[in-house]
Formats: structure tokens, C-alpha cells, sequence
């Protein structure tokens, strides 16, 4: 029988171990009887109120001291407010499971302009799970570890908290679809918590799937090793010939400051250019614990690695919130979400597109790599050892001169060689029809209506042939369709209807003389009966449909989501319209994912021909982007002239189904007079009731049309009568065009 010594160090033992707290439903529960509201709880506490919100729907816990200050205002509010015994119900506290988490692989992508990963062999395809079991891994893993250890390292042991009912922002839950079972992405044992987490100041790491994750780390290399060696993070190669993408981590204002950082960058660089300087305490802690960091320093994205050992990449991509990292055009609304709603959209992005690596542009120039690898294991006949070789179909990974037409006048190669011979002008359109070709008629309809295209950008690279290897100069070639490059040629005797613009020229006016074309400019000439002849070309022996898988991706990413906010390919022309009305507000959240994935394709293609940034560049010196294989003013020149021909192909059938033409056009946007306020009022349908093929057709995929707005006829032809674009304001605001970064 135990003495009563031995009972009492018991009971000291006991009273000494951290404090208790009540399941978060009663927590809730007794602040609300107080009636203290969250916010005031939070300054009290010294903490925001997102954490308070975390305590009471069990995402996380507090730490001391707070716990002890917590602990003992929800013992004095229990004995002022006791709970009634109708109220002793099962409570919905999250439930806490130590997950057996397999040791990460560790291969960390360093960036390739910097420490390229040799190939050592092959890699094996990287095995899954079935969607329907992703919720399941905690009670997996931690029933029988070995079973996910057997596809990786050693375990290790680290805390993950599953909310049993999760709690989302009112804005981003209430009227969301149900959500398609084809949307959960199958699990990679090896990343069993997501491609990324958003940290929050109290150690709450918010993952996807509602996983929030007990992060240690108070320095950044703490955060980096912890990211790696335990949080289970990352995202499988989307290529059997690619890399997996490195685990993002997005830090709050809160955890940047926790982990030393300051809570703004303040310069007078643009923000996207603002970085921490060299001689910052966190740069010195990240060089002092031998980590890296890329070219770019440490800026709103930050990359933090290690040389490649082998296969063994070791690298993670850090994001700022308070540093703008997510631009409010291409995220609207996102940074002011809370971080579990935060780790939704970047996860959902992330599982449809790719995790993100900075600006929704270097994203959408990171896919064309992540889906076209540069390189491919092959073995050596002669040694039988396996040897990094070109991947056919891509870019390869050597950067390539453009000719000179291509490149941009401030073009190292341009400034060189002295080249005065003119340069491509494949752009988007701007143009707005003269006032006086406007007819009585049309300015009697009561509406101007606007039509945009969706990511017209994108649906030209759908089957869209390209350059693969350096250009080869010829003089007098005869022209062929088939064959991608640039070519010098004289279209400015054709004839064309004034009232519509030229297929040409950006703004739509006649040509004046010879000028350099792209080659679907010059075949759409061909389709409109006119003869080509050019007398110079720079064209490409090598070619390939290189952004195809490119398209496939956005474009299930494009349709996926739309879907998720009611807009269905069933639904009849009346019911589209109907729900593009309302789609954003069905769920903010989902409607972010739709800008991002949109400000992706258009910033995707505008990297294609980075310019060179800063007030201290120099013409005719080399800037950045040019070190790299997928810096290609052409493919971005093939991917604008085919949009453009597209469009005018529309605008020239719709002027032979309905005799409608256009009053302006701007990039993907195009405005007509209407005799009401909806595209129904005059787009060609056939007697069936079914859309004409060939015109502009309403619809949710790429290429297919929506209303853009719709304003007073009046109000349209006084734009065009001051010089101004009905096409840039018929939303209402301001429809600039953005081609990217």
C-alpha cells in the first residue's frame, strides 16, 4: 500500500504539469456568458483575435505564459458561470494525434541558374493514395507507421491537430457547391499534410484539409529545418522527368516578426523589388546556419536551400503576406483572409496548378518547366551509367539568342550588332473603330455591349506550334504556315473593311509597308485570299506543340473552378449568364483561386519576354531573365498573333452572320451596339436554337465568351469620340490590359 508521502509527491507531480484547459466548446461558452467578445479577449491575452478564434474551435492551443493567464480566466468565469446540465453534450474539440510523419526524401529544387541537380538514375514514380483515404492518414500513420515508413525514412513524431467540424471564414463557406469528389488530390505518402502550410504568430501551422500542424520554429533556419525534416510538406513532380516542388511556408505578419523579420519592407523600389539587406540578422542566421539564399535575396519570396547532393535537394519557399506577396490583383481579397481560408486557396492552386513560387506570373513560367522538363535520365551505352540528356519537346536548359526581329531594342544582341531592320509588333489589339464610320443605325441602339473572351491567351496555345531551337536566317523563302519563325513581308496593300481592324497591326491600322510578322499572321492573310511573299525569315528547324501540357493543366484548372462556383459546361446560354452574375460572390475563396489561375496564363505568356527591371539598367546589357532557356520572345509573339487572328476571325464571321460590327476591341474584350443589354439580344443562333459556329458562343471554357458590362450606347460613342476605349471602361472600371511581369 502506497504511503502518504508517496501520495502526496503524486498529487505535487500532477499539480505541477501544465494547465489543463476546458474542450474549446467551453471556452467559447464561458467568454460568451461573460460577455466578452474575442477582439477584447485578444488584447488582453496580448495576442490577435484569429488566435482566440483558434482556441475556441480547437486549431490550436496557447503556450506559456499565456496558457497560465488563459487557465486562470476560464476557471474564474466557470465558477461565475457554471454550465447547465442540459449543455453536457459531447464536445467538439479537435482531436490532438501524434502522426508517425515519413521522413521526407528531402529533393529541394535549387534554382537552376544557380545549382543544377545532376542526374544520378532514374526516378521511380512516385506512388499514391487514394483521395477518399487523405483524411484518414493521422489514424493510418499512427496505427501502423510502418506501413508509410516503407516509402521513405524513419518516422519522426510531430503534432497534428484535425478540427472534427473546422471552422472557415463566413465569407468563404456559407454558399460554396458542393464540392466534386475529382477535386481532392490523391495523397503522396511522402507529403502527407499538403504542398504548403501558412504559419501563424502562436506556432499554428494551417495546411490544407483543415491539418493545422504545431510549428516550434522560432528563427528562420529553425523554420527551414523544420519544414523539411517534419512537417510532412511538399508536392509531387508533375512530370515522370521533373522535380517535386519544394514545401511552401507563408508566413503571417505575425509570424514574420515572431521569427525576427520586420513587419513591412519599406524602400523606394518597387514592392515586388524590395529585399531585406545583406547585413539584416535573419540573412546573417540563415548563412551562419549554412543555408542560401537565390539571386533574388530575401523579398516578399524567398527561397532558402542547400547545393544539391545527388538527388538530395533540400529547399523551401518562403512567402511573406505583410510584403504584398500576394498581389491583390492576381489574389484578391487572399491576404486578408485567415489563415486556414489563406492555406485553402493557396492549396487548391496548388493542386490544380502548381505550389506557388512567387508572382502568379513566375508560376505560370514555372509550370511550362515543371510539365515540359528540360533534361531526362538516359544510360550511357558505353558505360551503362545514367546520364542527364535533352528532353525532346522542351526548351532545353541552355538560354538561346532570339533573331534579331525577336528580341527587344535594348536586346544585347540587338545593341551589338548594330541590327536596324525593325522588330516584331505582335501584340494585343487596342483599337477602337473611327467615329465616322459609325452608322445612323447603330447609333440609334440604345446599348453598347461588351464580350470578353475567357484567357484568350490560353486558348491560343491549345495546339500551337512553336520554335524549339535557334533561329536560321533565310533570304526570299517561300512562305509555309507550318513552319514557326518570323518573317518580313509587305501586307499593306490589302484590302481590308475599315470598320473592322486590321488583323495586322495591334491597333488595327492598314500596314504602311514591309514589317515582320509571326507566322499566323501571315497564314491568316493566306486564309483571307491575299498572296504572301516574304523576302527575309528567321525560322526554326526544330518544333513542337511545347505549351500544350501547359494549356491541358490551366484549362482543367480554369473549367475545375468555375465549376466549383455554379458555372457548368450544361448549362444553357441564359442560365451562363445567370451564373457568371453571381459566381464570385458563391465563394470569395474559390473566386480568388479563378483570378489566380487567369492572372497565371496571361503573366505566364508575358514572361516569355521579361524586360529588364530597375532604374540603373543599362541598354545592351544583360539582364536576368536572359539566363534563362524559357526567356522566348517568339513563343510569346506566336501565342498573341494567333489571340489576335482568332478574334478577327470572329469579328469577321459575325459581320456575315448578324452584319454587326464592332465598336472597339481591347486585348480579349470586344464592344458591340445592342438593341439590349445582353449578348442574347444579337449573337447568331440557328433556327434549333443552338449557337453558330464560327461567331463569338457563350460559354465557361477557354475561348468562349462572357459579358464583359454594359453601358448606354451614348456613353459609348462619346468614349470613342475623345479618343477612348468603350472596351477598357465597359465594366464599369478599368479592364487594363496585363500581360504580366
Amino acid at each position: 500500500m502506497a504511503t502518504e508521502e508517496e501520495l502526496f509527491a503524486n498529487i505535487d507531480a500532477l499539480l505541477e504539469e501544465e494547465p489543463q484547459l476546458p474542450p474549446p466548446v467551453e471556452r467559447a461558452r464561458l467568454r460568451e456568458a461573460a460577455g466578452i467578445t474575442q477582439a477584447r479577449l485578444a488584447t488582453a491575452l496580448k495576442t490577435t483575435t484569429q488566435t482566440v478564434k483558434n482556441y475556441e474551435n480547437g486549431r490550436s492551443e496557447p503556450k506559456s505564459p499565456r496558457l497560465e493567464a488563459y487557465q486562470r480566466l476560464l476557471q474564474g468565469w466557470a465558477a461565475k458561470y457554471p454550465a447547465p446540465v442540459r449543455d453536457a453534450a459531447p464536445t467538439r474539440d479537435a482531436a490532438v494525434v501524434p502522426v508517425a510523419v515519413p521522413q521526407p526524401e528531402v529533393p529541394v529544387a535549387v534554382p537552376q541558374a544557380e545549382a543544377p541537380a545532376a542526374f544520378t538514375g532514374p526516378t521511380a514514380p512516385a506512388t499514391g493514395v487514394p483521395a477518399a483515404a487523405a483524411s484518414e492518414t493521422g489514424a493510418l500513420a499512427a496505427a501502423a507507421p510502418e506501413a508509410v515508413a516503407s516509402a521513405a525514412a524513419p518516422p519522426v513524431q510531430t503534432a497534428v491537430r484535425r478540427a472534427v467540424h473546422p471552422v472557415t471564414h463566413p465569407a468563404t463557406s456559407s454558399r460554396q457547391p458542393a464540392a466534386r469528389k475529382a477535386t481532392a488530390p490523391a495523397l503522396d505518402p511522402r507529403f502527407p499534410h499538403g504542398p504548403l502550410a501558412v504559419l501563424d504568430g502562436d506556432g499554428s501551422a494551417y495546411g490544407t484539409d483543415g491539418i493545422v500542424l504545431d510549428c516550434p520554429a522560432t528563427t528562420v533556419p529553425q523554420l527551414v529545418e523544420w519544414t523539411l525534416r517534419e512537417s510532412g510538406l511538399g508536392a509531387p513532380k508533375l512530370n515522370r522527368y521533373g522535380k517535386d516542388s519544394d514545401p511552401l511556408m507563408v508566413l503571417t505578419a505575425a509570424a514574420a516578426v515572431k521569427l525576427g523579420l520586420p513587419e513591412r519592407l519599406e524602400g523606394h523600389e518597387q514592392r515586388r523589388s524590395l529585399r531585406l539587406p545583406e547585413d539584416h540578422p535573419v540573412v546573417k542566421q540563415v548563412g551562419r546556419a549554412k543555408w542560401q539564399l537565390t539571386r533574388r535575396g530575401f523579398g516578399p519570396w524567398a527561397r532558402v536551400y542547400r547545393k544539391a547532393k545527388g538527388r538530395d535537394r533540400q529547399c523551401v519557399q518562403l512567402a511573406v503576406l505583410s510584403w504584398d506577396a500576394l498581389d491583390e490583383r492576381s489574389w484578391p481579397g487572399v491576404s486578408e483572409m485567415e489563415p486556414a481560408d489563406i492555406a485553402r486557396v493557396l492549396g487548391i492552386y496548388a493542386q490544380r496548378v502548381i505550389t506557388p513560387r512567387g508572382s502568379t506570373a513566375v508560376s505560370g513560367l514555372e509550370l511550362m518547366t515543371a510539365l515540359r522538363p528540360p533534361t531526362k535520365p538516359e544510360r550511357d551505352p558505353g558505360t551503362g551509367n545514367w546520364v542527364s540528356c535533352h528532353n525532346p519537346g522542351s526548351l532545353g536548359t541552355e538560354p538561346m539568342d532570339p533573331a534579331p526581329p525577336e528580341a527587344t531594342p535594348e536586346h544585347p544582341a540587338v545593341m551589338n550588332s548594330g541590327w536596324t531592320g525593325g522588330f516584331l509588333n505582335e501584340e494585343a489589339y487596342q483599337w477602337v473603330r473611327p467615329v465616322e464610320l459609325l452608322t445612323d443605325e447603330e447609333c440609334m441602339l440604345p446599348h453598347a455591349v461588351g464580350l470578353d473572351l475567357n484567357t484568350a491567351f490560353l486558348a491560343a496555345a491549345a495546339r500551337l506550334v512553336v520554335g524549339l531551337s535557334a533561329p536560321d536566317h533565310f533570304l526570299g523563302p517561300k512562305f509555309n504556315p507550318k513552319i514557326p519563325g518570323s518573317w518580313l513581308a509587305d501586307l499593306s496593300h490589302m484590302e481590308l473593311d475599315p470598320r473592322l481592324p486590321s488583323p495586322f497591326t495591334p491597333d488595327g491600322t492598314r500596314p504602311t509597308g514591309p514589317a515582320w510578322y509571326q507566322t499566323y499572321t501571315l497564314a491568316y492573310a493566306q486564309e483571307l485570299g491575299y498572296d504572301v511573299h516574304p523576302v527575309e525569315a528567321y525560322l526554326r528547324r526544330e518544333t513542337g506543340a511545347y505549351l500544350d501540357p501547359w494549356h491541358d493543366r490551366l484549362k482543367n484548372a480554369y473549367v475545375d473552378t468555375l465549376a466549383d462556383l455554379g458555372v457548368t459546361r450544361d448549362l444553357d446560354d441564359r442560365a451562363f449568364l445567370a451564373a457568371m452574375e453571381q459566381h464570385k460572390q458563391a465563394d470569395p475563396a474559390m473566386a480568388a483561386v479563378l483570378s489566380a489561375i487567369k492572372a497565371t496564363v496571361k503573366g505566364g505568356v508575358g514572361k516569355l519576354r521579361e524586360r529588364p527591371q530597375g532604374r540603373h539598367y543599362k541598354a545592351g546589357e544583360r539582364w536576368p531573365a536572359l539566363e534563362r532557356s524559357t526567356w522566348r520572345p517568339d513563343i510569346r509573339a506566336a501565342v498573341i498573333s494567333k489571340a489576335r487572328v482568332n478574334m478577327h476571325r470572329k469579328l469577321n464571321n459575325m459581320v456575315r452572320m448578324t452584319g454587326l460590327y464592332p465598336l472597339a476591341v481591347l486585348s480579349d474584350c470586344v464592344v458591340y451596339p445592342s438593341p439590349g443589354e445582353s449578348p442574347l439580344d444579337f449573337l447568331p443562333y440557328a433556327a434549333s436554337g443552338k449557337p453558330q459556329p464560327g461567331a463569338f458562343r457563350l460559354g465557361p471554357t477557354p475561348g468562349m465568351a462572357k459579358l464583359e458590362g454594359a453601358q448606354s450606347m451614348l456613353w459609348a460613342v462619346d468614349l470613342m469620340e475623345k479618343g477612348l476605349n468603350p472596351a477598357r471602361h465597359i465594366k464599369g472600371g478599368d479592364a487594363v490590359l496585363d500581360e504580366g511581369e
